[in-house]
């Protein structure tokens, strides 16, 4: 992949046609974790946009139309949590899970100051690297649903 390239996948379009597939966003430096995540999440019946970064996430995110996003926390160019900060100011409809590989000082804690501080942040969930291919589809299915579930109840309120 180069770099800083924004990948959309093309071949599942013209076989499944995208109209009622679930659109992601994947941002992430590492092209490895993006083309795995990538393809479970293909196989798994969702329409997969992959950034290569925190700068081309957010030009992929200003000309799509994205229904989750998948965010890593720790990216070049962007401190800390920022991405999910950012990510989040930008599209706050938008459920937004955080991931991250970074080792944690004190690894006999749950880690919640990172739970803390990416829910604060705007993550509606967070999965730490590696996960596991059930632990993303479990966390995107979740997102989904409660996205829905929210919608639904906005619109009943209005109605």
């Amino acid at each position: 992949m180069p770099h800083g390239s924004i990948i959309e996948s093309p071949k599942r379009e013209a076989q499944t046609g995208t109209e009622s597939l679930r659109h992601i966003l994947v941002v992430d430096d590492d092209p490895m974790v993006c083309m795995a995540i990538e393809v479970y999440l293909q196989r798994n019946h969702f329409r997969v946009t992959i950034a290569e970064g925190g700068e081309v996430g957010l030009r992929a995110l200003e000309h799509g139309q994205f229904d989750l996003m998948i965010i890593d926390i720790f990216m070049p160019h962007m401190r800390g949590f920022e991405s999910i900060r950012v990510f989040h100011e930008r599209a706050p409809t938008i459920p937004l899970i955080a991931m991250s590989g970074y080792a944690f000082a004190n690894l006999n804690s749950p880690a919640p100051d990172f739970l803390r501080m990416a829910r604060e942040l705007g993550a509606a969930r967070c999965l730490r690297k590696p996960f596991t291919p059930h632990a993303l589809l479990a966390a995107t299915n979740d997102c989904l649903a409660e996205h829905r579930s929210d919608d639904v109840a906005s619109a009943a309120r209005l109605g």
